[in-house]
């Protein structure tokens, strides 16, 4: 099968004598990155030298702007912060296309009656989990379409899904956490319609992993014909963003994509807007933080604010309070001794002194003495017993000393022995009143550093009056 019919979807600290050396290598390093990137998903054809990839060169400039015009960015031509930023996100790997696309060709399927079968299961889920998860997927297209999906046991079907790590013989191997989530193939024979998912992932139905929900249902959009969109709310947008899939709706842009294919079905759907998140509804949030005496709860574009003199939570957006951070914060924990607040997405953070954000932010997470491997930061709390902070990014945790800004040599650890009881992974996580608090799934966590346990378990909202 042609490469064009696959979908891939989703610091040596050196001596101070040679700074020069030790910038150029990160440049050169950056550089190889994006060159890899390119040639995944912008079809960038180099001959893999240092020349190909140098500032100037017609061929690798003008795919680096073509990805950064697709994405938003300020198109520069440069392998610049911002640009590496998006690129290190978790994505699928097809070509970045404008509006909703369809692959070379527009293949579909020409039956409209499709079959489906789940080969194999990954133990971070209940095989019923999983289950409903493809299924709530299928029903996602089927809902807007005359497609039907049904699930067949004993031989292939139209569309096999299946978990696979690393190399999985189909000469598209992946790449270990974080990077590409899963791929999937173009209708047609054999493999075609195929999808398959990275297990080094986690997967879940919840917000603490990758949904399987919300990747199952881009994928089968790929499996049915659509290519990317550049609409940064719709399902075929090739970074992972995560929704309560109970409050799940396709955006207009993939309606209007998969329409362009198959028509519409029997029941015409209103195209969803974006929701104000409930607070008290299931919800989980993306970091916690303490900022002078008061709680801060970030979720998407929003955040929750918790004053001690009052009972009720004030709700805002992010960028009325602060029009410099960007939405989806990830991580974040307040250093007192400082008056600060260190907030993460990503490679970068963000650093508030008092309420206001610092002219020179954002950095990157790299400056704070975290290899290059490390893409991006799930939860950060500060220990003012130990004068620790407490970095976590997948089953690991990295333990920082404020006072000399220097990273412990023994990091990182795993999250399972520095803080036995809470899990491998950490969601989110702040401290107050002498005791740590962990977020991981729809379950907190009280931790006693110093009796290095867990002392209770909370509900995830008992700090939000429900």
């Amino acid at each position: 099968m042609k490469h064009s019919m696959i979908l891939l979807l989703f610091a040596v600290t050196c001596c101070s004598a040679f700074p020069a050396a030790s910038q150029a290598d990160s440049e050169e390093n950056d550089a190889k990155f994006a060159e890899e990137y390119l040639k995944k998903f912008y079809n960038l054809k180099t001959t893999g030298t240092r020349q190909s990839r140098k500032k100037g060169n017609n061929v690798f400039t003008e795919k680096i702007r073509e990805m950064q015009d697709f994405f938003g960015l300020e198109v520069t031509g440069n392998v610049d912060a911002d640009t590496m930023e998006m690129m290190q996100l978790p994505r699928c790997g097809v070509p970045d296309v404008g509006e909703f696309g369809t692959f070379p060709g527009r293949p579909v399927w020409k039956t409209r009656d499709l079959t489906y079968r789940i080969v194999n299961y990954t133990p971070d889920m209940t095989i019923a989990e999983v289950d409903n998860s493809i299924q709530r997927a299928f029903k996602v297209w089927s809902d807007v379409t005359p497609l039907t999906f049904t699930r067949i046991y004993d031989f292939a079907g139209d569309i096999e899904i299946s978990f696979a790590a690393q190399v999985h013989n189909d000469f598209y191997p992946f790449d270990g956490q974080h990077g590409t989530l899963a791929h999937a193939f173009a209708p047609g024979n054999g493999i075609g319609g195929d999808a398959h998912f990275d297990e080094d992932e986690m997967w879940t139905p919840g917000s603490n992993g990758y949904n399987l929900f919300i990747v199952a249902a881009h994928e089968f959009g790929h499996a049915l014909g659509l290519s990317h969109s550049n609409d940064p709310n719709a399902l075929m947008y090739p970074t992972y963003h995560y929704t309560d899939p109970r409050d799940f709706q396709l955006y207009e842009d993939d309606v209007t994509g998969i329409q362009s294919l198959y028509g519409a079905g029997e029941k015409p759907i209103e195209p969803s807007k974006p929701n104000t998140p409930s607070t008290c509804q299931n919800i989980t949030f993306d970091a916690v933080t303490t900022l002078r005496g008061e709680t801060l709860f970030f979720k998407e574009r929003y955040f929750w604010r918790k004053i001690p003199q009052y009972t009720e939570l004030e709700h805002h957006l992010i960028k009325t309070f602060w029009p410099s951070l960007p939405s989806g914060i990830q991580a974040a924990y307040e250093y007192s001794d400082r008056d600060q607040v260190l907030l993460f997405k990503g490679t970068k953070y963000w650093v508030l002194s008092g309420y206001e954000v610092d002219q020179d932010s954002p950095k990157s997470i790299h400056q704070l003495g975290f290899s290059r491997t490390v893409k991006r930061i799930d939860a950060a709390v500060h220990d003012p017993v130990t004068g620790k902070t407490f970095f976590f990014s997948g089953d690991k945790f990295w333990s920082y000393d404020e006072r000399s800004r220097s990273m412990d040599i023994d990091s990182p650890k795993k999250i399972s022995e520095g803080f036995p009881g809470i899990g491998n992974k950490v969601h989110a996580a702040f401290q107050t009143n002498g005791f740590l608090y962990f977020f991981n799934g729809n379950r907190q966590y009280e931790f006693n550093t110093v009796k290095n346990r867990v002392t209770r378990l909370l509900k995830y909202t008992s700090w939000l009056n429900c």
